[in-house]
């Protein structure tokens, strides 16, 4: 189990940081979801309290003042750390309703050779959650710039661009629109690409064949319900519930990483990092679509990568997103290296589900870049 981390191992602002509370409609009822910044500080603080290797923990403020809940990890064994320090850096982004905290198993392995970064997303974890548009374009682009402002904040000129789920759509939408900055694009089980599926007509008899099963009246109407409101909205009306609301639903957080933590750390950072004031997922919910199809459709746009851009793309074979997706960019690429990789006995979340399989392949990647 992980101990207390050494203070000498971070900076003084991991512990002093001056977070102000949510303003929103629900902050002024507080007993009602126990939760706050300081809870979900404290709920990070013991995660990170795994990691080994150095870590610089702080946020880093854009210029309209937003700030970005920012992770450096090095190697503090590197028998040559100026070799480490010029080698490209691997930037890690979270999908939706994550943070820094779900990277504890890779983090150590991949910052053994090169700096590792690793921030909550504008919206999400410890990061602003500022306003977002309504529009789909906007708010990915809210996004995206957040992602550029934080990269110049930070002085990385290239980088291995990861990103899981979410964070997998917006790191493509940023190499799309800042391709001189990405060495390579890693895709982990990403959302948002496939385009939906639409009616196909009969041509013989003129009529519409659909080929998905009809929705029952009732699940229609849940839907429907469920639409009017942000995606994690749930958690936030469950009160005191919430946090076991999360246990009961996402046993499966604790199972992955039961050897690190005995207790119900990691389902309660999960809450901790949804149950305040939305944000992010109100940039999310704008982007998509009912049940959780993209607005704007990735493989409309990835032919916009450039053919000297390497991309590799790894699904779990156990997860609930298709990787045939993945196989369409390879074939919209065409003679541009693309590689689909399917990571046995992993679901979703492969980075935690096979991480030692995940932190091969990643480190290979890496490598192959300098």
């Amino acid at each position: 189990m992980c101990q207390l981390m050494d203070t000498a191992t971070t900076t003084a602002s991991m512990q002093n940081d001056c977070e102000t509370e949510s303003s929103s409609f629900w902050s002024w009822w507080p007993s009602w979801r126990p939760t706050s910044m300081s809870l979900l500080k404290t709920a990070e603080s013991k995660i990170l309290a795994c990691i080994q290797n150095d870590i610089w923990a702080r946020f880093v403020t854009l210029p309209n003042q937003d700030r970005i809940w920012t992770l450096s990890v090095t190697n503090k064994a590197a028998p040559k750390p100026a070799e480490q320090a010029s080698k490209t850096p691997l930037v890690m982004v979270h999908g939706f309703g994550g943070g820094v905290g779900l990277w504890i198993r890779n983090l150590d392995a991949l910052s053994r050779s090169r700096t590792v970064h690793a921030f909550d997303l504008l919206g999400f974890g410890r990061s602003s959650r500022p306003h977002f548009p309504s529009d789909a374009a906007k708010a990915e682009e809210q996004f995206v710039n957040s992602v550029e402002q934080w990269r110049q904040s930070v002085g990385v000129e290239n980088m291995v661009l990861l990103g899981h789920s979410l964070g997998g759509y917006l790191a493509t939408s940023y190499a799309i629109q800042h391709p001189s900055r990405v060495s390579h694009l890693i895709l982990v089980d990403p959302w948002g690409f496939p385009e939906r599926a639409k009616p196909t007509t009969n041509e013989s008899q003129g009529t519409e064949v659909v080929k998905r099963p009809t929705l029952p009246r009732w699940a229609k109407a849940i839907v429907t319900v469920v639409s009017l409101f942000n995606p994690l909205a749930v958690i936030r009306a469950a009160g005191p519930w919430g946090p076991g609301l999360v246990n009961r639903f996402r046993p499966d957080f604790k199972r992955k990483f039961e050897d690190l933590f005995d207790d119900n750390t990691m389902t309660e950072y999960i809450y901790h990092c949804n149950a305040q004031n939305p944000s992010g997922e109100v940039g999310f919910r704008a982007m998509s679509e009912t049940l959780g199809w993209a607005k704007r459709p990735m493989l409309q746009r990835v032919h916009l990568l450039p053919p000297s851009m390497p991309v590799t793309m790894f699904y779990g074979a156990q997860s609930w997103m298709d990787s045939s997706s993945g196989d369409r960019v390879a074939e919209i690429r065409g003679q541009a290296h693309t590689r689909v990789l399917l990571i046995d006995h992993a679901s979703h979340h492969v980075y935690a589900d096979e991480p030692e399989e995940f932190n091969r392949m990643v480190e290979k990647i890496c490598k192959s870049v300098d």
